[in-house]
């Protein structure tokens, strides 16, 4: 799936991905291929991105919000955690 995570300064992640996993209001959830539209709040923690390659990625945030899309499209826009507190 297509996967943009964006902060108010810069891109923080955007690529293909195999699964994206994140906190939110009604608990944490993974997003794969093909998921559902959903729109949920993000919570504090930290965002799991695994890329094509199976590379991991972490990214500490205080909070945003996700946007699953159909054609296998995630959108997400994050205040970041500079302090790395999750």
């Amino acid at each position: 799936m297509k996967v943009s995570i964006y902060s108010l300064k810069k891109i923080i992640f955007q690529g293909e991905a195999e699964l994206f996993n994140c906190k939110t209001l009604v608990g944490e959830i993974t997003v794969l291929d093909n998921h559902e539209p959903i729109i949920e709040i993000i919570t504090e923690g930290a965002i799991k991105v695994v890329d094509k390659s199976q590379k991991e990625h972490y990214y500490p945030v205080k909070s945003g919000f996700l946007e699953v899309r159909y054609g296998n499209q995630l959108n997400s826009i994050v205040e970041e955690d500079y302090e790395g507190n999750s």
